[in-house]
């Protein structure tokens, strides 16, 4: 059982806000790609493999900085750095659950099933990434994205513009989410040469940041403008907006907690956008 307990907590069952915060995006995905009535075995799928493909990034993630992690204050306690998980272990770990979201993947369309091979090489490569460029962030946002053009797909078997439209704002806002995740571990990572975004945008991280979450929202208005949505939907990104202004004054300050609370209030802004898209089709 302890076994069992340990690779729970290697692919981060523990902590779901990571599923949180992957899902939203493929939620706003397939309710506009059905106009509010998703398959019922797409969404079962999309969400399953949500679940298990967030995993797998965990883990394999985790075998990546398995030489780092002992030297970060926040990831030297993690199954493998604490060595209660064999780096092969991580790895076979790291298979079945991409084995097993193939799996369900093979019960939508062909189309889909060919873009589930760039999700799982997204998924695998993101790690590895923070050693070669400034922007792990962005790669991660790509990564994390991508369930939207696989939802589109899923849905109605091809991925039109307003698919890209969402999908650019959900890497960025990826990028936003995860640079403030980022600001917590600066120090450690100046210190073991691990790159972030949070390291290279410096002195202006909120400046920049505060630029992108107001093009987040543009990019979302504009989804509503392309799909005709109606005011629960603008209600919806309003609200996202005012928890960006609220994520602004948690980071001001550059606090490593409240950095980390900015980066949790995310769940509420992916929150607050499906919510607005779930009134807009039940009131019309």
């Amino acid at each position: 059982m302890d076994r069992i307990k340990q690779y729970l907590l290697l692919a981060r069952f523990d902590r779901p806000i990571g599923i949180l915060i992957l899902l939203w995006p493929a939620l706003w995905a397939l309710w506009v790609a059905s106009d509010g009535r998703p398959d019922l075995l797409v969404l079962t799928v999309i969400c399953l493999g949500v679940v298990l493909m967030r995993a797998a990034g965990c883990v394999i993630n985790d075998y990546a900085d398995r030489d780092f992690d002992p030297h970060v204050e926040r990831t030297k306690q993690r199954p493998i750095a604490a060595g209660k998980v064999k780096p092969k272990e991580a790895l076979t770990v790291f298979i079945v659950l991409c084995l097993c979201a193939f799996g369900l993947v093979l019960m939508l369309n062909i189309y889909t099933i060919m873009l589930s091979f760039i999700a799982a090489f997204l998924a695998a490569s993101y790690p590895f990434m923070k050693r070669y460029t400034q922007l792990p962030q962005a790669y991660l946002g790509i990564a994390f994205g991508w369930a939207v053009p696989m939802s589109f797909s899923a849905q109605i078997n091809s991925i039109p513009a307003v698919a890209w439209v969402m999908y650019l704002a959900v890497v960025l806002w990826a990028l936003v989410y995860d640079t403030m995740y980022a600001m917590v571990d600066k120090d450690d990572d100046l210190k073991i040469g691990i790159k972030s975004t949070a390291i290279l945008f410096g002195d202006y991280d909120r400046h920049i940041m505060a630029i992108l979450q107001l093009i987040i929202i543009g990019l979302l208005i504009t989804v509503g403008q392309i799909k005709h949505l109606s005011w629960p939907y603008y209600g919806g990104v309003l609200m996202a907006a005012g928890l960006s202004v609220y994520q602004q004054k948690l980071i001001y300050h550059r606090e490593k907690v409240q950095c980390f609370k900015a980066f949790l209030n995310n769940n509420w802004f992916g929150a607050a956008v499906f919510a607005g898209l779930v009134l807009n089709y039940l009131l019309h």
